[in-house]
């Protein structure tokens, strides 16, 4: 018998190995699978849960932007909104993935989402389309600043004790938002919390609807997230919204499955909205700027500086293993996000979801980002969620953001009175960045008084100089 070829030879050694065998070796290589001790099970349940914890988010995001970025009337380019986040979304967890490895989602943040719908779009009265240049404009700056070496001394400059309120001063701004939306149509919230000439705010009246459903879905999602169910927040999420359905308060969807509607009416407006800049608008738009800036850092910085810590990645002087690639994944997502309609990325802390199934690696991020492109097939149905069926999420997630309090030494006053200024005054004036300068302030006040300790005064001045500035604009433009 004639010796078999040398290709056929090759064919049938023991070494050859199938090519989805020798894929999988290759991609679990590439992401240490080996190195961080997991493998393929742990990261695929991690990525399921990562996406159940944050795939509500990217709806009540839409909603929120939808109170300020329509056409004609609220809501009306709801879909396109949502889409434009799925999209930036799923390019920054790609990006956080392949660049960084690290298990972490990405998305615009909801207390940005707010940020730019009420502060800036519906408040200082900026046309969306200028807004979302201003978005473009300090994506490009926080992304020069990534790449620096001035970043180092930004993380620095901020006190421990300060990220950690702003985490906490934000989850009690989002469940304000979730607790006192107004009942009216196109709005549908929950008016749990309404306004009151004698008290300021008082308890909403228990005779609406919306109000009713809103508590019950509220208590259903909390026996849901006690009982560690899987995907209890979108649980929470659909069942609030079918109770208001069945009741007959918000319409029913106009269907479920669809092909995603492109964000043509957004795509390129950040360009667009150029030419709404006016000299009457330069004032607003610096000050929009330097606020969104201001905003990205700090939220970037104490997310990424949370989870990092879950999965044991940060160095001893608190910096992330990779700080230029995770920073990059998230201003460059920035960027694309303010050309396809989508506010600023953060890291969702609801990332450590998945962390605590046992996600270490960019292997999460991916799939992530893949079920999040799927999600943007349901667009429809999640256009007929009403604002109130989104409340208990808001709320769970303020749960999750409180936790950080426990960081905060009360005990000693010069980083108590800063931190609690923080929380104090982000959900009361309704604006993540006021808050956040009131503690900058408060900072440098106390470290002033404290004459036997001056360590850090600088950096305290700094950031309470640029504070006083941020006022100034707001009032000078008020």
């Amino acid at each position: 018998m004639p010796p078999l070829p040398l290709s056929m030879n090759k064919l049938k050694t023991p070494h050859a190995k199938p090519i989805a065998l020798a894929w999988s070796e290759r991609i679990s290589q590439f992401f240490r699978f080996e190195q961080l001790g997991t493998n393929y099970r742990t990261e695929l349940l991690a990525s399921l849960t990562t996406f159940m914890t944050t795939a509500p988010i990217l709806v009540v995001n839409a909603h929120i932007l939808g109170n300020a970025v329509f056409l004609n009337q609220t809501g009306d380019l709801f879909e396109q909104i949502l889409v434009a986040i799925v999209l930036c979304s799923a390019v920054a967890s790609i990006l956080m993935g392949l660049l960084a490895n690290y298990p972490f989602a990405l998305g615009p943040g909801t207390g940005t989402a707010a940020l730019f719908a009420f502060s800036i779009v519906l408040n200082m009265g900026m046309n969306w389309r200028l807004a979302f240049t201003a978005a473009l404009v300090e994506g490009i700056l926080f992304t020069a600043l990534s790449m620096s070496r001035f970043r180092h001394q930004l993380n620095d400059a901020i006190p421990a004790s300060l990220k950690q309120a702003m985490v906490v001063g934000l989850g009690l701004f989002l469940s304000y938002i979730a607790v006192s939306g107004k009942i009216t149509a196109p709005n549908l919230g929950t008016g749990i919390i309404v306004a009151s000439s004698a008290t300021t705010t008082a308890l909403g009246s228990l005779k609406q609807p919306a109000t009713l459903i809103a508590i019950l879905g509220i208590l259903l999602t909390m026996m849901l997230v006690v009982r560690r169910m899987k995907g209890a927040l979108l649980l929470g999420i659909f069942g609030t919204a079918m109770l208001g359905w069945l009741w007959g308060i918000a319409p029913l969807p106009q269907g479920i499955l669809t092909l995603p509607q492109l964000p043509l009416n957004l795509m390129g407006q950040a360009i667009v909205g150029v030419q709404y800049l006016t000299w009457s608008q330069l004032g607003n738009f610096v000050a929009v700027v330097f606020i969104l800036l201001f905003v990205s850092l700090s939220d970037t910085f104490s997310s990424l500086n949370v989870l990092g810590r879950q999965v044991d990645r940060v160095k001893p002087d608190g910096e992330l293993h990779r700080p230029q690639q995770a920073l990059l994944s998230n201003t460059l997502s920035t960027v694309f996000g303010a050309m396809v309609g989508s506010v600023p990325v953060i890291p969702y802390l609801e990332s450590a979801s998945g962390i605590f199934e046992g996600g270490r690696s960019g292997f999460v991020s991916i799939v992530v980002a893949i079920l999040f492109l799927i999600s943007a097939l349901f667009a429809p149905l999640f256009a007929a969620i009403p604002a109130f069926a989104t409340a208990p999420v808001l709320i769970m997630i303020g749960v999750l953001m409180m936790s950080c309090v426990r960081f905060i030494d009360w005990n000693d006053m010069t980083e108590a009175i800063p931190a609690f200024m923080v929380i104090l005054m982000m959900p009361l004036t309704f604006s993540v960045a006021d808050g956040m300068a009131a503690g900058f302030i408060a900072h440098a006040v106390v470290k002033v008084a404290q004459r036997n300790q001056r360590q850090g005064l600088r950096s305290s001045l700094l950031l309470a100089a640029i504070a006083v500035a941020y006022f100034i604009l707001i009032t000078w433009q008020a």
